[in-house]
């Protein structure tokens, strides 16, 4: 006999990528089940499988989507032919770091680099994530040193840009996990600080 119920429609994936973002950022992946977070998303955990497979997946699709929403804020910001590259880069950094303590955006990341050593499928998705970030900045400092905005230095604009990213990234990990006496505002000031000695031209 044919099941005459009416079936509930699927959520769309950016409501999927929403409610795993809050549930990871409030209790860790190692907390988060398919069977949970299908119950909160009216979904079975079979159907979430079917698309992630794993919960490694979804984590890795659930900063996918993450990033993205942000790399279209990051690509305005550098787009501002008005504003300085000093500026712009100063935009790129608030963008980088967390806003706070818990950062939903940064707690994936925590999770997928913690989860990088056991999988060559999360580190290469880590690395395609990360691929923008780097490029954008790549670009503004080739278009700073080009017109002088920034001093050439003695790395190439690769190593300077994967330099200032190490800097953003040893700044941003305390302050999303709480660590006490992490701050966004001395970050962005020290961030400032150490640009300026590394691009120069200020």
């Amino acid at each position: 006999m044919a099941d005459t119920r009416p079936r509930r429609p699927a959520r769309p994936r950016e409501e999927v990528f929403a409610a795993a973002r809050s549930a990871i950022a409030e209790h860790g992946l190692a907390k988060l089940t398919m069977a949970g977070l299908g119950k909160q998303l009216q979904m079975s955990a079979g159907h979430l499988l079917y698309y992630f497979g794993s919960k490694d997946q979804l984590l890795l699709e659930t900063l996918r989507w993450s990033e993205e929403q942000l790399g279209a804020r990051r690509q305005e910001a550098m787009a501002r032919a008005t504003d300085s590259v000093w500026d712009r880069l100063a935009a790129y950094a608030e963008l980088y770091l967390p806003s706070g303590p818990g950062d939903p955006r940064w707690i994936l990341w925590v999770e997928v680099w913690g989860r990088s050593p056991a999988s060559a499928e999360i580190r290469q998705g880590q690395l395609e994530i990360e691929a923008p970030w780097q490029a954008d900045l790549v670009a503004l400092i080739e278009e700073g040193t080009a017109n002088g905005g920034f001093l050439p230095g003695s790395g190439s604009a690769y190593d300077r840009a994967v330099q200032i990213r190490a800097l953003l990234d040893g700044f941003a990990v305390p302050i999303a996990i709480g660590l006490p006496g992490a701050r966004r505002e001395e970050a962005l000031a020290q961030t400032a600080a150490v640009t300026a000695t590394l691009l120069g031209g200020r």
